[in-house]
């Protein structure tokens, strides 16, 4: 039986509701969309009745708030958190961060963060197990108050998660003046619409935490479409019934025991970072960096379609070669080095990046002079993004690098028909996919046709080293392949001989890491070793 309660019913079950437990919390994942993994968890207070049913929040929280009972059912939840984890500790399972309400009545109790912390201790949880979030709105008419709040969980270790963001009306104000850890996005502002005005809108608060060095969580996400339209903004980090619906805390444990787990990161991007103005102080922390910290750079401005180069750094001047001098590029002409399909190239690649405000990137061959090598052909790829804007006016800061001898390369090998054939038909390379977490190898189409191997391979490398495809006699090397890029090695290669008929191919790894430097996967291949 299902019964909506009345406001009398619910506050006459109140207290039997918390001493019986009928009050239980679910748990909803937070999950980073690129890799997959758990950052953490959000309490929700649930109630079942064991006559009524169970009672939608809707109904009773606001019963609880206007009869001040709120609180009570607040600690209730943060205790039985408190619970959950140290269950987790005592039996082995890895735990994540899970958030609790905090209420604007909350706040208004001046014990009440003292009544958290005595909980806490009871069950002796490390505070970055418990991340407490509040709304916006709890902050209008108290502002001094809510800081004052802030900073005594922040003394206690605390994380604070502002809950809701952009639900509100003073989203700018209570961001400017409350210094919260992270962001929760409400994805209701979307009204149903990726993109558009809304998109616009999210687009340039997720920008703006950035700057804030706050990571953003959006909240509500239910399709795949909203998850990669974040994603595509630079905000990973989403909660909602794509991933998970609230679940038990049963369902949850599961959940923790299945999902790799990684903490959320506090990425910096450098380049969006960094003050473009503070680029002409000679003292400044940017320029220290532009001038020690980055590859070959150069900052320039552009104009209607004029360029014009305002700085460069000694690695930009190394990486052009051709022994050139500061003076030298800084007075020659831009343009005058490309010709009409090169410049076409470089000035659309501006125009990407203007229209995009993201990094934007291309190949360019340009005629080189100097005094001292005379002429030359240079082929510079440049990633370049824009760090300030007045009026049509745009400063551009680049880095490029010099790969002549790439292309070079690649036009010798287009030379040669026999090459050509082979590296257009690949018959001689296979290719595959690890997992380090969990150690699956999915390898290429032409791995399973020729070498009988199925999609997915459990428990990598040992079934090839069982089946013979990887000799026994190097079969611990390969193991300790595997077990360096487990622990963080960027590329393995060696010649080795394999199948029965010990074929020698160069076998090749390069591994791929997530935002925190952890390795995710690797991308393995074997080229046959052909004799020339």
């Amino acid at each position: 039986m299902q019964k909506r309660m009345t406001e009398t019913e619910i506050l006459e079950n109140f207290d039997s509701a918390l001493q019986n437990e009928d009050m239980f919390i679910l748990y909803q994942p937070k999950i980073n969309h690129t890799t997959g993994r758990m950052i953490g968890a959000e309490a929700l207070l649930r109630w079942k009745h064991p006559e009524y049913g169970i009672q939608y929040p809707s109904d009773f929280i606001p019963v609880f708030e206007n009869n001040d009972l709120i609180y009570r059912a607040d600690l209730y939840v943060f205790e039985r958190v408190c619970r959950f984890q140290r269950k987790c500790l005592d039996s082995g399972v890895s735990p994540v961060p899970v958030s609790v309400n905090l209420s604007r009545f909350d706040i208004y109790k001046t014990d009440y963060i003292d009544e958290m912390e005595s909980i806490r201790k009871k069950y002796d949880i490390p505070t970055r197990l418990l991340h407490t979030e509040i709304t916006e709105t709890s902050a209008i008419g108290g502002m001094e108050l809510v800081t004052d709040v802030l900073q005594k969980l922040h003394g206690f270790g605390y994380i604070v998660e502002m809950d809701d963001f952009g639900s509100g009306y003073s989203s700018l104000n209570v961001l400017k003046d409350l210094p919260v850890d992270i962001i929760k996005l409400d994805m209701r502002f979307f009204s149903g619409e990726i993109g558009g005005r809304g998109g616009a809108i999210i687009n340039a608060v997720v920008q703006m935490t950035k700057w804030l060095d706050t990571p953003v969580v959006a909240e509500g996400v239910e399709t795949v479409e909203q998850a990669d339209y974040m994603k595509s903004i630079g905000c990973n980090y989403i909660q909602g019934y794509l991933y998970s619906k609230p679940v038990t805390e049963e369902e949850f444990l599961q959940k923790l025991n299945k999902l790799e787990h990684e903490p959320v990161a506090h990425a910096m991007n450098i380049i969006e970072e960094m003050d473009a103005g503070r680029f002409w102080d000679p003292n400044s922390l940017e320029t220290l960096i532009f001038n020690n910290f980055v590859g070959g750079a150069v900052i320039f401005s552009y104009y209607h379609g004029e360029v014009e180069i305002l700085r460069v750094n000694q690695k930009y001047i190394r990486e052009i070669g051709m022994n050139m001098t500061e003076k030298e590029v800084l007075n020659s002409q831009p343009w005058g080095t490309c010709d009409a399909e090169n410049k076409k190239i470089y000035e659309d690649t501006i125009l990407r990046a203007i229209e995009t405000m993201d990094e934007e990137t291309c190949d360019t061959w340009r005629t080189v002079c100097s005094k001292i090598c005379g002429e030359d052909k240079v082929c510079i790829r440049s990633a370049m993004r824009v760090i300030g804007k007045a009026d049509d006016r745009y400063l551009l800061y680049v880095m490029i690098q010099n790969v002549t001898a790439e292309k070079k390369r690649y036009a010798e090998l287009a030379e040669s028909d026999l090459r050509l054939r082979a590296a257009s038909e690949q018959a001689n390379i296979y290719a595959w996919e690890y997992t380090v977490a969990t150690k699956q190898m999915r390898p290429c189409f032409r791995c399973m046709r020729d070498l009988g191997l199925p999609p997915v391979l459990e428990n990598y490398p040992e079934p090839v080293i069982e089946n013979g495809i990887f000799p026994a006699d190097y079969a611990d090397m390969y193991r300790d392949w595997h077990k360096q890029i487990a622990e963080g090695v960027e590329h393995l290669e060696a010649i080795i001989p394999l199948t029965v008929g010990r074929v020698p191919f160069h076998v090749r790894y390069t591994t791929e890491f997530d935002e925190n430097g952890k390795p995710l996967k690797a991308y393995g291949s074997a080229t046959l070793v052909v004799d020339e």
